[in-house]
């Protein structure tokens, strides 16, 4: 894995998810480290994200890296018109790591291409978002204890959540039954599914979310992203298809936890924050520990 930009999640085998959940463990008993202080990592956001760069800048820091990079476009020479390519050839010369968010679909893959230093892709559009998926499936292990024969549920915007894409991909390779709840406007994508298909393991959709309240390990909850839609009308048609309340709660699994990407609007009221089944400020928590597992395996200090 050493010097291997990670695009996709789909870049990495089963095998290699779970030595990175595996380093995350150890990182989260020992996150403070100088493995990375000959390191330069350089965080480019061409979109806004708090959770995400934040998380990988705490974690390079803490493990001693520099960190240089930008968080908001309008800040650096594209502003002025210059193109991905000259951006990324640029900073590859001052950095040993490229952590990029775009916001086209395919800037990742393209950006890993002309690099001569290993790139994140730190979400591109609303294709993939990989280290997402990582810390998620990070936060099932820990909550289930295991990651196979689990039912999980995804509701929301599963058309254009990356987030979603990923997982679920991932999710693949283990034994998973999924439950996809959404507006008919926002189904899980045809290729996604695909993977599901492919590897013979059962999906049922929905549109009712309490149809999977009582079955459900996982709950994963996503917002209704106004940003991926082109038409205001139709956002509106569906801005607030699922709110999970804390009554709802009542009868589903002892076990299952509540999981959201962030940030949330409306989908997940306030009072589900204070009962058990809330895991979604600790599953961004857990964002550094995975996210230092990826710097030190991709730079070769693990």
């Amino acid at each position: 894995m050493k010097n291997r930009s990670l695009v996709s999640i789909n870049d990495y085998t089963k095998a290699e998810y779970l030595k990175i959940l595996d380093l995350a463990e150890e990182f989260e008993k020992n996150p403070k480290q100088n493995l990375l202080e000959k390191f330069v990592v350089a965080t480019l956001f061409f979109e806004p994200s708090t959770r995400t760069r934040l998380s990988f800048e705490s974690a390079a820091s803490q493990l001693g890296a520099k960190v240089i990079g930008f968080s908001d476009a309008t800040s650096s020479s594209v502003s002025k018109g210059e193109t991905l390519k000259d951006t990324i050839l640029t900073v590859a010369n001052y950095s040993d790591i490229i952590v990029m968010r775009h916001p086209k679909e395919g800037s990742a893959r393209f950006a890993s291409e002309v690099s001569k230093v290993p790139v994140i892709n730190a979400g591109d559009g609303g294709n993939q978002h990989p280290t997402q998926c990582l810390l998620d499936l990070y936060s099932i292990r820990k909550t289930q204890g295991k990651l196979d024969d689990l039912h999980i549920a995804f509701v929301g915007d599963l058309k254009y959540g990356r987030t979603v894409h990923s997982l679920v991909m991932a999710l693949c390779n283990f034994n998973t039954t999924f439950h996809l709840v959404s507006p008919v406007e926002l189904k899980l994508p045809s290729y996604v599914k695909m993977h599901i298909k492919k590897n013979n393991l059962n999906y049922f959709q929905y549109t009712e979310l309490p149809d999977i309240m009582e079955t459900a390990d996982i709950i994963y909850m996503t917002r209704i992203q106004r940003e991926r839609f082109s038409d205001p009308i139709e956002y509106e048609k569906v801005k607030n298809s699922y709110i999970l309340t804390a009554g709802m709660l009542t009868n589903c699994k002892p076990n299952m936890r509540i999981l959201h990407p962030l940030p949330r609007v409306n989908e997940i009221t306030e009072d589900v924050d204070s009962t058990e089944q809330a895991y979604y400020f600790t599953q961004a928590l857990n964002g550094v520990y995975v996210r230092q597992a990826l710097l030190a395996t991709i730079l070769g200090a693990k």
